[in-house]
């Protein structure tokens, strides 16, 4: 397939490898230096403008940082909806606003383009690994035609209903995992008051009841406090748009929402000031 891809950083890129080793033409946008250096050094075909990258295309990724980035390269008229033809298909990578999703959708339908509404779950080794979670919300018929594409780099890829709701299911699993980041520094706290220390408990807890894959990556990371030196950011960009989507649907965020204000959260795993 053609495909564009606006978007090819620490997701977007692994990605593309697996999209151009399964065969497909991929066309990237490229914008920071460092970006287009590395996608000619690896021989991609790139664009500087993103008319030129999707207007061939018969999908587009769009992997970027932040909602407003989202919009920003998807709306108006030098976005890409303006420039993809009808028929072709945008995928929606970023994690953000459901609203977003349901906009760009909007949009797509006045020109004939369709928008699947893919939130991820995984790293860039699970990408790697072919073994990234994806949530899609959308047309559930356009995503089954799509799927063995998206199967080259992501499984399993689970149809969770109408457009915006990949976004909704990926805000509650970020904002319980957030929640479970919290609850396992005040595990090591507890349990170095009893005087076990931080790694001792974080070893032998992986093997209980109460292990999870939060626990798992604080202990991937060896410490409560290099995973939030690497994650904070990526985490409070999430919780913020979990409270401002619950707040938006008057829904109550209940204990979740108690754990992620709390010292525990806030302070140490966000990093807040």
């Amino acid at each position: 397939m053609r495909i564009g891809f606006i978007g090819a950083g620490r997701m977007g890129r692994p990605i593309v490898d697996r999209l151009v080793a399964a065969g497909h033409d991929v066309t990237v946008h490229v914008r920071r230096p460092a970006t287009r250096a590395a996608a000619q050094e690896d021989g991609f075909a790139r664009a500087d403008t993103i008319g030129a990258t999707v207007r061939d295309a018969d999908v587009v990724f769009v992997a970027v940082l932040k909602d407003e980035q989202v919009r920003a390269a998807c709306l108006g008229a030098e976005g890409a909806l303006s420039a993809m033809k009808p028929g072709s298909t945008l995928v929606l990578h970023t994690t953000s606003h459901p609203g977003t999703a349901e906009l760009l959708a909007e949009a797509g339908a006045e020109r004939g383009v369709g928008v699947l509404d893919a939130a991820l779950s995984g790293g860039p080794h699970d990408i790697a690994a072919g073994r990234l979670t994806l949530w899609v919300g959308g047309d559930e018929a356009r995503l089954d035609a799509l799927r063995p594409l998206l199967e080259t780099y992501a499984a399993p890829v689970l149809f969770v209903g109408p457009i915006g709701n990949g976004q909704r299911v990926k805000l509650v699993n970020n904002a319980l995992f957030v929640a479970q980041v919290g609850l396992a520094v005040d595990a090591v706290r507890v349990a170095g008051s009893l005087g076990i220390g931080e790694k001792a408990i974080l070893a032998a807890l992986q093997h209980g009841s109460g292990a999870s894959r939060a626990l798992g990556v604080v202990a991937g990371g060896g410490s409560v406090e290099a995973v939030a030196e690497r994650l904070a950011d990526l985490m409070s960009k999430d919780v913020d748009v979990v409270r401002a989507v619950a707040r938006g649907a008057g829904a109550d965020l209940g204990i979740l929402g108690t754990v992620l204000s709390s010292d525990a959260v806030e302070k140490k795993v966000l990093r807040s000031p």
